[in-house]
């Protein structure tokens, strides 16, 4: 379809909140005309990473065209929003267009702050230095896990809101188990440095983790915040969180997780709430300053978990409150905060941590999901990956 102006409904990034979101809505009834900006090319199914980097699939499985992904009848601005302007209903994109909305859909996802850490940017992938937080930087990770040999292998979450709050620990976990596979573990020592003063943050699954990393033997170091990499020395920096102390630790691999923020151009931006995400109500999604305004996933102020599961339970709610503003009527539809994240505590196992805002488990099996199941892993490896990509991009999960 041709570009124009101004369309009915503008969203904002093209990842797995604004696709699962224009698809809802082309769905609908009377579906409005919609426009996705999204610069990128490529569609990630991110989840898929934590397994790329233990060696269970190739990255590439993760991989789609966007240009597949954009469901009938949207139109596709491959550009980049660089200012917001609310008050006017528009947005200014990186190549200096201005497009016009009258409802506008904020999905813009996470920024990876990899410069806020020094040292970390240039020895990703270099000297047992890894993540999994990019499609870029995935394989770094089984390289460094299979060509470990013993000594301290390392395993970091910052002092940050993140996407898949337990995907810090899965890699650790996947790693230590895979160090025994290979023999090498008696001569090894596995650390897992967390900001937080707890493992987890609902109690059930809590208590079942500690007990996983108790039984694989991790030294579990909470309210531990990396600051700084000194790959020449194979040196961590980190600061403890509450007296500000710096402890150094020494790695022969270390799998980092970056910071993350709300992207620039939302943080910089009207939109923001005080701390940068995009200031929206908790139960109906709408801005709370601008009602034409709507956000969703991981850059939005929502106080749950960043994850896919979340977005799944998020978009309908939008989807059902964004067509009764443009229809006029009031909004009912209310989101209770769920969450999920499968806890993969090594190869065949998970514990899959379903929860809603107040922390409460909300667990969708008849059974008791803080126990390790290879059905759940199952789940996440073979059976989710379909969901997202022909049920849940689809609008039809």
């Amino acid at each position: 379809m041709a570009q124009k102006d101004t369309y009915q409904v503008v969203i904002v990034g093209g990842g797995t909140a604004g696709i699962t979101v224009a698809a809802q809505l082309s769905r609908s009834d009377t579906p409005p005309e919609i426009a996705i900006i999204e610069p990128s090319e490529k569609h990630y199914y991110q989840p898929q990473w934590t397994l790329v980097g233990a060696g269970v699939f190739p990255r590439e499985i993760s991989e789609r065209d966007t240009k597949d992904l954009i469901p009938p009848g949207v139109v596709w601005i491959k550009d980049r929003v660089v200012r917001f302007d609310p008050g006017n209903n528009n947005l200014i994109t990186e190549t200096g267009k201005t497009v016009g909305y009258h409802y506008l859909i904020v999905a813009a996802g996470i920024q990876l702050d990899w410069d806020k850490i020094p040292g970390l940017k240039e020895s990703l992938g270099k000297n047992g230095v890894c993540s999994n937080y990019s499609y870029h930087t995935v394989n770094s990770t089984w390289e460094s896990i299979r060509n470990f040999k013993g000594g301290n292998a390392i395993f970091t979450q910052p002092n940050t809101p993140i996407k898949c709050g337990g995907a810090p620990q899965k890699i650790c976990y996947l790693a230590e188990h895979y160090f025994r596979k290979t023999g090498v573990r008696d001569k090894s020592t596995v650390t897992l440095a967390l900001p937080q003063g707890v493992i987890f943050a609902v109690k059930k699954y809590a208590n079942a983790l500690v007990e996983v990393a108790k039984r694989k033997g991790i030294d579990v170091k909470y309210q531990h915040n990396l600051v700084e990499l000194r790959s020449d020395k194979k040196e961590a920096i980190f600061k403890k969180v509450e007296i500000g102390e710096s402890v150094t630790m020494k790695y022969d691999m270390i799998h980092v997780t970056p910071p993350m923020s709300a992207p620039d151009c939302v943080k910089n931006s009207p939109l923001a709430s005080e701390i940068g995400w995009v200031d929206v109500n908790k139960d109906t999604l709408q801005h709370n300053r601008f009602d034409n305004i709507f956000g969703i996933g991981d850059c939005s102020s929502l106080p749950t978990s960043k994850t896919a599961a979340a977005i799944r339970k998020q978009a309908p709610v939008l989807v059902r409150n964004l067509l009764a503003k443009i229809n006029g009527t009031p909004l009912m539809d209310s989101y209770d905060g769920y969450t999920a994240c499968p806890v993969v505590t090594g190869y065949g196992s998970v514990i899959l941590a379903e929860f809603d805002y107040k922390l409460n488990p909300r667990e969708t099996f008849p059974f008791d999901q803080s126990q390790e199941r290879y059905s759940m892993y199952a789940l996440k490896a073979f059976i989710l990956p379909r969901l997202y990509w022909h049920g849940m991009l689809k609008g039809r999960a």
